[in-house]
């Protein structure tokens, strides 16, 4: 797949931005989710990143499912699947140029993708060293591959998979 990798060193109004992409899906959904969590490399202070906030919209079980996507669609958001990815259902979106561009799941609260994103994170986190190692192998792959997302991914993957050694996921 031929698309354009950019990555842009940390950029501390990311959280800003999650907060209000938060705010804004909280008119409809804050009595029907459990939380919402701001995951991805955006979340990491002193991660280099792609400049998209990947949030994960969490609810207590699929039965809540129905309910979130039709709140969701009241304000342009239509669902998009797993996308191959058992437990995180995807949105898709238009006319949200008032917001930085991100990516929109909602994961059951027991979903394996959810303890992923939020380990891998939290790992992050408290590991500075980590977030440099990451930082810069993130910035080699976009140089490498500036117009192959995919072998971008496959560049990371290697660290991605050693952190998930690390925690027990893998």
């Amino acid at each position: 797949m031929k698309k354009h990798v950019v990555v842009q060193s940390y950029d501390k109004t990311w959280a800003d931005d999650f907060v209000a992409i938060r705010d804004e899906w909280n008119t409809v959904l804050k009595e029907l989710v459990l939380r919402i969590e701001h995951v991805g490399s955006t979340s990491v202070e002193g991660l280099s990143a792609k400049p998209i906030i990947d949030i994960d919209v969490v609810i207590q079980d699929r039965e809540d499912l129905p309910e979130v996507i039709s709140a969701l669609q009241k304000i342009g958001y239509s669902h998009e699947g797993d996308q191959g990815i058992p437990g995180r259902e995807a949105f898709k979106y238009e006319g949200k140029e008032h917001l930085r561009k991100h990516h929109l799941y909602v994961c059951a609260l027991d979903a394996e993708e959810l303890r992923r994103h939020i380990a891998f994170r939290d790992y992050l986190r408290n590991n500075p060293e980590a977030v440099a190692e990451y930082s810069r192998i993130k910035e080699e792959g976009a140089k490498l591959h500036p117009w192959d997302i995919d072998k971008y991914i496959e560049h990371k993957s290697p660290f991605i998979e050693s952190v998930y050694n690390r925690i027990g996921l893998l």
